[in-house]
């Protein structure tokens, strides 16, 4: 069935709990795994905050080694083929929807943080960008 699968994944819970379900589904079928994470491109200032490019770098993938950590750890114990990697962009969709391209992927699972009202207007919806504009199917865990 699904031969390729992309797993988005900021560390958090519902991420995890999303790339669990992805993981067992890839072992079922026999598919293999993507995970993914991304973080924004360095900027001189941000939020106010001077950084250099290098402390910045230094950060970015120390958060992304943390963010990717469990669902690798997991595929592994499940014995699921997987390879993992950190990109940047200034959109998380737009990475998420060039990753499942460039990877060739059939299918991309997602948790949903599950924001409603104000916050999802204010904020917008990673999730939501993805399911507009993405050409292969996409399940989303809660």
């Amino acid at each position: 069935m699904y031969k390729h699968i992309l797993i988005p994944t900021d560390g958090s819970e519902s991420a995890v709990r999303a790339g669990k379900h992805a993981i067992e589904l890839a072992k079922s079928t026999g598919a293999k795994v993507a995970i993914v994470t991304v973080s924004a491109p360095f900027r001189v200032v941000s939020f106010g905050i001077p950084h250099t490019r290098a402390a910045y770098t230094k950060r970015a993938k120390e958060l992304a080694r943390v963010a990717l950590r469990d669902l690798v750890e997991i595929a592994k114990e499940a014995n699921v083929t997987y390879n993992a990697g950190h990109v940047e962009h200034r959109h998380v969709y737009q990475a998420i929807l060039k990753e499942a391209a460039t990877r060739r992927c059939d299918l991309i699972v997602m948790g949903s943080h599950g924001e409603s009202g104000v916050a999802a207007l204010v904020l917008g919806s990673v999730v939501t960008k993805v399911l507009t504009h993405a050409t292969v199917p996409v399940l989303i865990v809660r």
